[in-house]
């Protein structure tokens, strides 16, 4: 079973930046076997969830065109701990952040964080 907490969301000004974090529970994000990939999505109010980053074990990344040149995703295996760093924000960025993990791909999510709100002003 592995346990995503996610932090580091928060109130911003349009054009500030900030950085989700997301921390497993238990091992290695990507020294366990069976987590082949790991993604932040966004869910806003009245929308659908949508994949804003993803990375796969051998470091390939992907991002929805929205957020290409401003988001970056990465991972410290050392702790345990999977980043995305938000640059030039935007009030449509607005929405809860999830940290994902899958066995696969990102289109089967085994496992869900809490998530965390980013609000973006001005």
């Amino acid at each position: 079973q592995v346990q995503l907490v996610e932090s580091g969301g928060g109130l911003v000004q349009a054009g500030g930046s900030l950085r989700l974090s997301c921390a497993a529970s238990s091992g290695s994000i990507f020294s366990m076997l069976y987590i082949n990939a790991m993604g932040w999505y966004r869910q806003a109010p009245g929308k659908q969830r949508e994949l804003v980053a993803g990375i796969i074990r051998g470091g390939s990344t992907n991002y929805a065109e929205s957020v290409k040149g401003r988001f970056t995703i990465s991972r410290d295996n050392a702790k345990n701990t999977l980043y995305l760093q938000m640059n030039t924000l935007k009030p449509e960025d607005t929405a809860v952040y999830y940290c994902a993990a899958a066995k696969g791909t990102l289109d089967n999510i085994a496992y869900w964080g809490q998530g965390t709100q980013v609000t973006v002003w001005g």
